[in-house]
């Protein structure tokens, strides 16, 4: 996938200092998580909501790049206890949902349209559903890793948008991502519960 090279690119190459000079000082790959999660939190809960979309894109995107640091200083350290990898994924939820959350405060504060609040909400719920059900199928040993919106996807599909909407006036750039990433969403949690049923009844059929 294009967005599994981009990421191999800025962990092994763009972000390689970085991470080398976080490991020298000797922070933990759970710090990074959290600031991180910090960071876009407060980026998407306090500039979406006055309307400053652009300037939280931007806030934002400077911390978004610690979900590719940490993983990358765990796996230069060696590190593989199950607690970091559940913390990761855990503030993932907590930072998508400050993001969408952010945004829907945008469109019941600043611009006004229920109709695109309800969109930000419909993402936020159906991004939530896809991870849970990925997770519950691992749980149970069957494989969901599929779909066509899985969370980079989301977080380029609105993030992007967002920016170029506000810094040049064209709301509507925002109006069709949300519409596309609802869909999208929408479409790869049926895609997760398909896969699964059809690993389930050949399971049951051997």
């Amino acid at each position: 996938m294009l967005l599994d090279r981009f990421k191999t690119f800025w962990q092994t190459v763009a972000l390689a200092p970085f991470i080398k000079l976080f490991l020298r000082l000797g922070i933990s790959p759970d710090a990074v998580t959290l600031v991180g999660t910090l960071g876009v939190s407060v980026g998407a809960l306090v500039f979406f909501p006055q309307g400053m979309l652009w300037q939280g894109v931007l806030f934002i995107t400077a911390f978004v790049f610690s979900d590719l640091i940490d993983g990358q200083m765990a796996r230069t350290m060696g590190r593989q206890d199950r607690f970091g990898a559940f913390l990761d994924s855990t503030l993932d939820r907590v930072a998508d949902a400050a993001i969408f959350g952010g945004l829907a405060l945008y469109f019941a504060w600043q611009a006004e349209s229920r109709l695109y609040l309800v969109l930000c909400l419909v993402v936020l719920a159906m991004g939530a559903i896809t991870s849970y059900a990925r997770a519950k199928a691992e749980s149970i040993g069957f494989e969901a890793k599929v779909g066509i919106a899985e969370r980079p996807d989301r977080l380029v599909g609105i993030l992007v948008p967002t920016f170029f909407a506000d810094l040049l006036d064209l709301p509507v750039l925002m109006y069709v991502a949300l519409w596309a990433l609802a869909i999208a969403a929408t479409v790869t949690v049926g895609q997760r519960v398909w896969v699964v049923r059809r690993q389930a009844f050949a399971e049951v059929g051997r």
